[in-house]
């Protein structure tokens, strides 16, 4: 099997993106590799693929259990057999897990590093004792000091090297300098690595940055348009978690905190209810999101500035990982980089120090730009870009300029009556005439104070950034910066240079080129998608992503052939949920008087058979449940999901060929009627959260049956 085939048969997908043929070849041929891509840049395949293709055992050395559970989730869903092996499970759970090992079970494995390693469970002597073709090191980046997320225990994976000396290593990271990459490199003893660094861009998402004035009220407003929407709000510290948490609860929205102080089982409960979207937003520290693969995150706000333009595009990376058009958000005030210095300074380590502090600085300098927000993101990866994108704040804004001469020299002015020794809140309160027992008296009374009062402070502080990108001040970089002025002050003083400033920005958002699709059709398999992640206790972005759903309900898919080319069904999940769907998608489209929009077939793969096909499979299922056989025993039997075999027992009890009280007590009947007749049969979740556990699924959808027999 090639690497394509086998592209499209595990993971449903016709092509590869950025570099991933490349990659995929080179580990194949055994090579040590490093990858960088961005974040939902399709990373995890650059090893899920040869994992497939390679006779032996992969192994994956992962962060975070969430990380692990997840792909894990998503690979056996894909038909791939995977585990982790970490301290959430029982000893029974490991000893299994062992077991499968041992008897070749299992393709990928995912490991903290520490359990590779540590002293305690230290599991390096038994893998060595397996047919080990491959070691994948994810967020790689956590291995060097230069990174903005090191992590000691990845220090470990130094000495994988010396005892799996021929078998290939690629390192993954989403976000390295150029200073990192070279430390990642030399930490692992990569020998000669084949080193691919791929665009940056995350073309689907707009970046905008807005200065703060009332951020819970500005959020709000960003809100409004997103009720129904996933998204990840982050804050600065655990306190401002959960009191944004609260306070968006109390305006009704469905949000839980998520930070590093809270006790496992809250942190667990919150993450798994925003990966079912059970909740809509978490408000958490960048403490949690490393590794979520959540495909259908619309929006990432930034409450407060980020340490370093590393984390700020992995956070907002977290959006739009299905491609989809998607929202970052970064509320941002100059006094956010003062508070943070204190926090990137570390004791005894100048060096280190200093490079924190000027991540922080270029932090700050994204937020003042008046210029492509995205240009400057691509450029700090050492990427080229053109100077428009079209997709942030900056360039979907006209800008108008006006004479801001006078307004210049109040400035200057009063940088220079205060004798060039306050920072930027100090100057713009000084010309706003505030009565704040922190302007001093003398202060006071000088003539400058207050000449501002006109202007707001959110408008002053974006008109002395103005000043200093032009350089007519500047804004020293120390640990308590302070405005001063420029060897062009003075002519601005004097009254012999004029000065353009920018009026406030009117945005004009273009709209998003989507192809024309069926609102209704997508909400129909959006509820088909919820039912089969209900059934399988599985977030429903791994059952199929948002794009995937969309994509039918754009191109209309009439047959299994044309299913197979929709992006996202391998073989496996179109086999386990191809013909839910497919009837969902045909009957709204004869309803609607629609036909295929995919590329023409041959006509014999669209052949009438196929609906012969479809009540002879219902005809095999009953004679099996006749015979006595379970739904579950049927499922495994014939290779389909539990819920196809449902399906098509059901539809029996619809045209009466089996009775409702083989599958639900008579007495549970009237409740299930009742609350059928209160919310309606279009989604069965709210009837299965009504009724409660003492109903299952096959119990309410044999009794939506039995009420429609005769239809």
């Amino acid at each position: 099997m090639t690497p394509l085939q086998a592209l499209h048969k595990y993971f449903g997908y016709s092509e590869f993106r950025h570099q991933q043929d490349a990659i995929v070849t080179q580990v194949l041929n055994g090579h040590d590799v490093m990858a960088l891509m961005p974040t939902g840049g399709g990373k995890s395949l650059c090893y899920q693929l040869p994992a497939v293709l390679l006779p032996g055992l992969t192994i994956v050395i992962s962060p975070l259990i969430a990380l692990m559970k997840d792909q894990v989730d998503s690979l056996n869903v894909n038909g791939i057999p995977a585990a982790f092996f970490n301290s959430s499970q029982t000893p029974d759970e490991q000893r299994d897990i062992i077991g499968r090992l041992k008897n070749n079970r299992i393709k990928l494995l995912y490991l903290a590093p520490e359990r590779l390693f540590g002293t305690e469970n230290k599991l390096i002597d038994f893998l060595r004792s397996l047919p080990v073709s491959l070691f994948a090191i994810d967020e790689a980046h956590c291995i060097s000091h230069w990174g903005h997320d090191f992590r000691p225990e990845y220090l470990m994976l130094a000495h994988l090297k010396d005892h799996f000396k021929n078998i290939p290593v690629i390192a993954l990271t989403a976000t390295a300098d150029k200073l990192t990459q070279k430390d990642i490199l030399e930490k692992l003893n990569l020998h000669q690595p084949a080193v691919y660094v791929s665009s940056f861009n995350r073309a689907n998402i707009t970046y905008r940055v807005s200065p703060k004035n009332k951020s819970f009220n500005q959020l709000l407003n960003f809100l409004d348009k997103r009720r129904d929407d996933s998204g990840i709000i982050y804050c600065l510290s655990r306190k401002s978690t959960e009191a944004l948490a609260a306070d968006l609860k109390e305006e009704g929205y469905s949000a839980e905190a998520y930070h590093a102080g809270l006790d496992h089982a809250t942190k667990a409960r919150n993450q798994e209810a925003f990966l079912r979207d059970e909740v809509k937003i978490m408000v958490a520290t960048i403490a949690f999101g490393m590794g979520i693969n959540k495909s259908n995150v619309r929006y990432v706000v930034h409450m407060d500035l980020p340490k370093n333009i590393e984390g700020y595009y992995q956070e907002t990376g977290r959006a739009g990982r299905d491609g989809l058009p998607s929202d970052a958000m970064l509320y941002y005030s100059p006094g956010d980089a003062i508070k943070l210095k204190g926090f990137v300074s570390l004791e005894n380590n100048e060096e280190q120090s200093r490079i924190m502090l000027d991540k922080l600085n270029d932090m700050s300098a994204y937020c003042e730009l008046h210029t492509c927000r995205r240009k400057y993101l691509l450029n700090y990866f050492d990427e080229d870009a053109p100077d428009n994108c079209g997709s942030c704040d900056i360039c979907l804004s006209e800008f108008k300029k006006f004479d801001g001469t006078l307004i210049a020299q109040k400035a200057l002015s009063a940088v220079y009556r205060l004798n060039q020794r306050f920072g930027l809140g100090y100057v713009i309160d000084f010309l706003r005439g505030s009565k704040s027992e922190k302007i001093r008296d003398e202060h006071k009374q000088l003539k400058t104070y207050g000449v501002g009062a006109d202007i707001s402070k959110a408008q002053w502080q974006r008109y002395l950034r103005e000043l200093n990108a032009h350089g007519y001040l500047q804004i020293t970089n120390d640990e308590y910066p302070i405005v001063k002025l420029t060897d062009k002050s003075e002519v601005v003083l004097k009254g012999l240079q004029k000065v353009e400033l920018t009026e406030a920005q009117i945005i004009e958002e273009k709209a998003e080129e989507v192809l024309p699709y069926e609102a209704a059709l997508l909400d129909q398999l959006k509820t088909v998608r919820l039912n089969f992640a209900t059934y399988e206790n599985l977030p429903a972005y791994i059952i199929l992503s948002d794009a995937t759903l969309l994509e039918m309900a754009t191109y209309l898919p009439q047959s299994m052939d044309e299913l197979r080319h929709i992006s996202g069904f391998g073989d496996v999940k179109l086999a386990r949920y191809g013909r839910e769907f497919l009837e969902i998608i045909k009957t709204y489209s004869a309803a609607n008087s629609l036909a295929s929009k995919m590329k023409p077939r041959p006509a014999k793969r669209q052949a009438k058979p196929r609906e012969a096909k479809t009540s002879n499979t219902q005809k095999e299922s009953l004679n099996l449940f006749n015979a006595g056989k379970s739904i579950p025993q049927i499922a495994a039997e014939r290779g389909l999901s539990p819920m196809t075999v449902e399906g098509h027992l059901t539809q029996f009890v619809q045209t009466g060929g089996l009775e409702v009280t083989r599958f639900v007590d008579e007495n549970k009947i009237p409740a299930i009627q009742d609350a059928i007749d209160s919310y309606g049969t279009d989604r069965l979740a709210p009837l299965k959260e009504v009724l409660g556990d003492n109903y299952s699924y096959t119990e309410i959808k044999a009794v939506i049956s039995w009420l429609k027999r005769g239809e």
